[in-house]
């Protein structure tokens, strides 16, 4: 009789050997009798019935590796528990005869590799790892692969395997790494070495850098891990070309070369290419099509990527990628249909699943058995300053809420799905649809017109006040057919050619040319796609993303709004939208109401008509609302981006701790799981939530002085522009206003006498003369000084003095900021005369040198020149140091060593009297 299906006479546990034999043979190795072994027939042999030392009976297989006895195979009928044979196993593994002995790799007297096997279910443990424990695995390894685990147990006998390795890994480098990268990356580790599960979840907002986590952690593992081979699983083929450009560009910790300098890095073209890759790259698809022996192109293919199975696919052995071909499987945005019907592809690899997601839903969190190793949320990433906050903008028509009706013996339009040939036909019967039909079975095009006429009318005066280029949209559509009626009317609505607005689909001609233009083009606007942008692709300057389509998933959901939540470097921003300053902020456009489903968690700014300074004063009476509190973290975290970095610190000292701290608290205040957890045991939920927020609140409510400069940066920041006001000429004359000159004096003369304990510069200035006031201490100044509502210069400042007190005051046409030094002192009554600081440097010079010559000392061309450049420096930055040596432009004669060559032995000592001299 052939096959399984003839032997079913047979005794269950020989019909499990009939399937071990085949499954070990599949596996590469030679599967033999005791009385016909023979060690030369391959890498890897397989015995039956191997004869034990007395006591501990035969072995169903003792599996020999190189010609050395490695192993032990416990055969049970299908359906025995195996964990319950384990005992059993041991005692073979343990119970060498002596002759076999001789010939065998033990670790602590046993065999270090034990099975136990039923033909349907397999178990394996490891003598080699750390307390060895056995885990179900779905094929034999390959011999070549258990040679492969000796030979780095020989290497390393301290940390032999992978599952040794992770206890020891390196500190982690986290100067380049956000805060949630770090978590993530420590959450990861810290389950690999506990190896308390078999998979990691990472929860991250998106924008928050989950690629660049996960090719830092495959570095580490690679490197330091005892890993050999990582699948890194992509939504989508046209991803897997970025996270390849992530690989690359990644610069290494230690050495500073790139990734793909040290690793192979490949995207996944067929099982046999596998073996000279460290990173492999796909969509899990594609994975399943090399499983089943099938042929891979590198191009994108929408059928093959978007392709969902009805049902759970069946996986079988493929010894040219077999289960032991990966030690780690990153799966990101791990929140799609694999855990379901895709779950046999995952589960055949044995390797650490890591899963990263945004969004996880209950089907994730089961696969990954509830270790979620680390948590982000978007509002966080907000208050870090990692992603932007949203508005939400919606756009209503008659059609899209309700439908429409075409009577019979209209005469419409049919367009042929497949060849797109349109032709006329009259209709028999009414034509009665509904919303949900709209842009599938029927197109409206006064619809589609009117939402887009709509967006383009209340673009500058709603929804992007104030500006007058169009943002960064990108459009999301039903199918390619109505994204290629949407791009043909947003041309038309706008006015604008082929270059303002573009359908970027796997079907549009070179779409990733079309996806890099978007990112880096100041004329391409515009973008509408279906789903080739929905997840994981970055365009940083996106400011608004528009529904034309629902979408009933909140994972998906979410990943579409993350395209518009990146930040961006102002310059950059400014590079492709001109008329933008900082991105602050992007806007959702719902034409369809996919932002009323219950899902979809509402923007942090949720109090629009509310002030920054409304808020922070209820902040100071401890009354914000929940609404208000997300509210003001919206506001800050803003402003945060809005901020040069010497205002950050500012800003930061004046709170005592980085306010960005301050905004995360909020943040974890208004979230339902900090909230939950707080009032857990509390009486009264209401007064522990209003307890929870006060305490985020505190950190402003209890900082006046704060809550003030966050208002005078704000007001520096933002400027209002009047489009609605028409102005009229009343007159024009010149004119010297004494009595506004007399209040900016009074007013600058209360600021000294006000700051005097509190700025640096007044200090040094007023009270401790003998000291020298540094360039770091006056720019200080001068930035306190520049906001509103003082907003002064020091031009303003020397002008206010100039009407008042032409005779004593000098003139000049331009001032530096080391006037304010010049200010201070004759405010002060230090100085007589109000002279311009650089003049009055140049005359103290020459003061210094006619009296070095009458003292004998005379200086050569070449030191003059030295000499004539430091006090240049010191007129416009109040003094010099030796650092200041080694900038132009003294580089171009040798820096410090030049001036120590030319001046000779008194160097120090003409630089000492220069700042003392000239600075007095």
């Amino acid at each position: 009789m052939d096959g399984i299906a003839g032997n079913q006479r047979l005794a269950a546990e020989q019909r499990a050997r009939l399937l071990i034999d085949r499954q070990l043979a599949d596996a590469g190795w030679a599967v033999q009798d005791r009385k016909a072994m023979n060690l030369f027939a391959g890498q890897g042999v397989a015995v039956r019935e191997a004869v034990m030392a007395k006591g501990h009976g035969r072995a169903d297989y003792l599996l020999y590796v190189d010609r050395k006895a490695v192993g032990v195979i416990e055969a049970k009928p299908e359906g025995t528990t195996l964990s319950g044979v384990e005992w059993q196993s041991a005692r073979y593994a343990e119970g060498l005869p002596a002759e076999v002995r001789l010939k065998a790799l033990t670790v602590d007297g046993r065999l270090p590799f034990v099975f136990e096997a039923s033909g349907s279910e397999t178990h394996f443990t490891n003598g080699f790892d750390p307390q060895p424990r056995a885990r179900r695995i779905f094929a034999f390894p390959q011999p070549r692969t258990l040679a492969r685990i000796l030979r780095d147990a020989d290497t390393d006998p301290e940390h032999p395997t992978w599952r040794a390795k992770v206890r020891q890994l390196p500190p982690l480098d986290t100067a380049p790494l956000r805060p949630a990268q770090i978590t993530a990356i420590q959450g990861i580790e810290r389950s690999l070495a506990q190896q308390r599960f078999d998979r990691s979840l990472v929860q991250m907002a998106t924008g928050a850098g989950k690629t660049y986590t996960a090719v830092t952690e495959s570095y580490r593992l690679l490197k330091h891990g005892g890993f050999a081979r990582i699948l890194f699983l992509v939504d989508r083929n046209n991803l897997a070309d970025q996270t390849l450009a992530e690989f690359q560009n990644y610069r290494t910790p230690d050495d500073g070369r790139r990734f793909t300098e040290l690793y192979n890095v490949d995207k996944l073209t067929g099982a046999g290419m596998l073996r000279s890759s460290n990173v492999v790259i796909s969509t899990i698809q594609r994975v399943y099509r090399a499983l089943s022996g099938q042929q891979i192109t590198d191009q994108d293919d929408p059928g093959l990527d978007n392709f969902v199975p009805e049902a759970p696919v069946t996986v079988t052995y493929n010894r040219h990628l077999p289960p032991e071909t990966f030690d780690l499987v990153i799966v990101d945005e791990a929140h799609r249909s694999i855990y379901g019907v895709w779950r046999g592809v995952l589960e055949y690899f044995d390797a650490h699943v890591a899963g990263l997601t945004a969004t996880p839903g209950k089907q994730t969190f089961g696969f990954f058995r509830q270790n979620l190793v680390s948590e982000y949320t978007y509002p966080q990433s907000v208050a870090d300053r990692v992603n932007v906050d949203f508005d939400l903008y919606r756009i209503k028509t008659q059609i899209s809420e309700q439908g429409s009706r075409i009577d019979a013996g209209t005469v419409v339009p049919k367009v042929d799905r497949r060849t797109r040939v349109q032709r006329l036909e009259q209709l028999d019967e009414d034509l009665e649809y509904t919303s949900k039909q709209l842009d599938r079975a029927v197109t409206a095009k006064a619809q589609i017109r009117l939402v887009l006429e709509t967006f383009r009318d209340k673009l500058f005066t709603e929804i992007f006040p104030g500006r007058t280029t169009v943002p960064k949209t990108l459009i999301f559509c039903k199918d390619d057919a109505h994204a290629e009626e949407v791009v043909t009317t947003v041309r038309e609505v706008f006015g604008k050619g082929n270059d303002f607005a573009t359908k970027i689909t796997y079907s549009a001609k070179d779409p990733k040319g079309q996806l890099q233009a978007f990112r880096t083009s100041a004329s391409l606007r515009i973008a509408v796609t279906v789903d080739m942008i929905a997840t994981g692709t970055d365009v940083k300057p996106l400011e608004c993303v528009f529904f034309l389509r629902d979408v009933r998933s909140a994972s998906y959901f979410e990943q579409m709004k993350g395209r518009g939540a990146r930040t961006i470097a102002p310059a950059d921003f400014q590079a492709v939208t001109p008329d933008a300053t900082e991105k602050t902020r992007f806007v959702i456009v719902d034409a369809i109401g996919v932002t009323e489903h219950d899902f979809v968690d509402p923007p942090l700014n949720r109090e629009k008509g509310v002030s920054l300074k409304q808020l922070l004063d209820k902040a100071a009476a401890l009354t914000l609302t929940e609404a208000e509190t997300a509210t003001l973290a919206s506001r800050l975290a803003a402003l945060q981006l809005q901020l040069t970095p010497a205002e950050q610190v500012e800003l930061d000292q004046v709170a005592g701790t980085p306010v960005r701290d301050i905004v995360r608290g909020l943040v974890d205040a208004v979230d339902p799981d900090t909230q939950a957890k707080a009032t857990v045991d509390a009486a009264d939920r209401g007064a522990a939530v209003q307890e929870l927020l006060d305490m985020a609140v505190k950190p402003l409510a209890s900082n006046p002085e704060l809550r003030q400069r966050i208002l005078e940066l704000r007001q520096a920041h933002d400027r209002i522009i009047d489009e609605v006001s028409v102005d009229t000429l009343v007159d024009a004359y010149g004119v010297v206003d004494t009595s506004r000159a007399r209040s900016i004096v009074e007013s600058w003369e209360a600021y000294l006498d006000e700051h005097r304990d509190e700025i640096t510069a007044i200090q040094l200035l007023t009270e401790a003369r003998e000291r020298r006031i540094s360039f770091t201490d006056i720019k200080e100044l001068a930035e306190r000084i520049g906001r509103p509502p003082r907003s002064w210069t020091p031009d303003l400042l020397w002008s206010a003095y100039q009407a008042l007190d032409a005779d004593h005051v000098r003139h000049s046409d331009r001032h530096t900021l080391t006037d304010l030094v010049s200010l201070i002192r004759f405010t002060v009554g230090e100085d007589e005369r109000l002279v311009p600081y650089v003049e009055r440097v140049r005359e103290r010079y020459a003061a210094w040198l006619l009296q070095q010559q009458q003292a004998g000392a005379t200086f050569s061309k070449t030191e003059r020149w030295w000499l004539d450049r430091m006090v240049e420096v010191i007129a416009v930055s109040a003094g010099i140091s030796p650092d200041d040596l080694d900038n132009a432009p003294f580089t171009e004669r040798g820096g410090i060593d030049g001036a120590i060559r030319d001046l000779g032995p008194t160097a120090a000592s003409l630089l000492y009297q220069l700042n003392t001299e000239l600075t007095a």
